[in-house]
């Protein structure tokens, strides 16, 4: 797995340095045009709700399952098919980590639809997986 901030550069598309990079302090994957980010998929790494049920100052488990929630590519870079190679990168990361994918997102739920690959590395998003995405969510919002 890429460390935080390393960045993946693809070849050439219709003249345009394309590159992804994962930035694990903001919890998402970046599509990026020189260093201007152009696109992301966002999401939320979930534990099964170990940490809610830590006690204090106990050890939470690692994250099992990684939530997208948000994908979008500017839309004067649409049409191009970076979302796909943004979501192929991000799936790609993920799955290489040993977590599964929640899609919540649905430019990544259709994607898991059209790349069999994946399917049995998917998780169908739960009532307790979309509270969690709401409380993270939230508690963003407020800091």
């Amino acid at each position: 797995m890429l460390a935080a901030g390393s960045v993946i550069f693809m070849p050439y598309i219709r003249g345009m340095s394309i590159a992804i990079r994962h930035h694990t302090d903001w919890e998402r994957f970046e599509l990026l045009e020189s260093d201007r980010v152009i696109g992301k998929a966002a999401y939320k790494d979930y534990d099964g709700g170990a940490a809610a049920s830590a006690p204090e100052g106990g050890d939470a488990r690692e994250p099992r399952e990684r939530i997208f929630y948000h994908t979008v590519v500017n839309e004067e870079y649409g049409g191009q098919g970076l979302a796909g190679k943004l979501a192929t990168e991000a799936l790609n990361q993920t799955v290489a980590a040993g977590l599964k994918i929640v899609p919540v997102c649905a430019f990544i739920k259709k994607f898991v639809v059209k790349h069999p690959e994946y399917e049995a590395h998917v998780v169908k998003p739960t009532p307790a997986h979309l509270g969690f995405l709401d409380d993270a969510l939230a508690q963003r919002v407020r800091a």
